[in-house]
């Protein structure tokens, strides 16, 4: 599974910006898909999950409400929609795909990463 993340970019507190991500090479309804992040000098943070049929999400604390997973399995596409933006935020957002069987929720034992995009929200 090869996965592409976009979608990042500088943004102003308040605002909102839509990551997407692109999966290619497995039947994608199967997969289940998650996003993560990591800010300078901490540990990287799991932050969305969605499972394959895209009826069940996860979601850490601290983004409930702000932002939202879904996906789009016609185009092999995961999207997260990050509104109400914070300094806080700020980080390198990836993308992964946890293979069947999975386990929903906030793990990293997924089994794909793509490459990271990077989110700046500036006060």
């Amino acid at each position: 599974v090869q996965l592409q993340a976009s979608g990042g970019g500088l943004v102003q507190a308040g605002g909102s910006l839509r990551l997407p991500c692109a999966a290619s090479g497995r039947t994608f309804s199967s997969i289940a898909m998650g996003w993560f992040r990591q800010a300078p000098g901490k540990e990287r943070e799991f932050v969305a999950a969605i499972s394959g049929s895209g009826g069940s999400t996860y979601y850490v604390d601290s983004v409930k409400g702000r932002f939202t997973i879904s996906r789009d399995n016609a185009r092999n596409t995961v999207y997260l929609q990050m509104n109400s933006l914070k300094p806080e935020d700020t980080a390198v957002y990836y993308c992964a795909a946890d293979l069947p069987p999975y386990t929903l929720g906030p793990h990293y034992g997924y089994d794909y990463w793509g490459q990271g995009t990077q989110v700046t929200v500036s006060s």
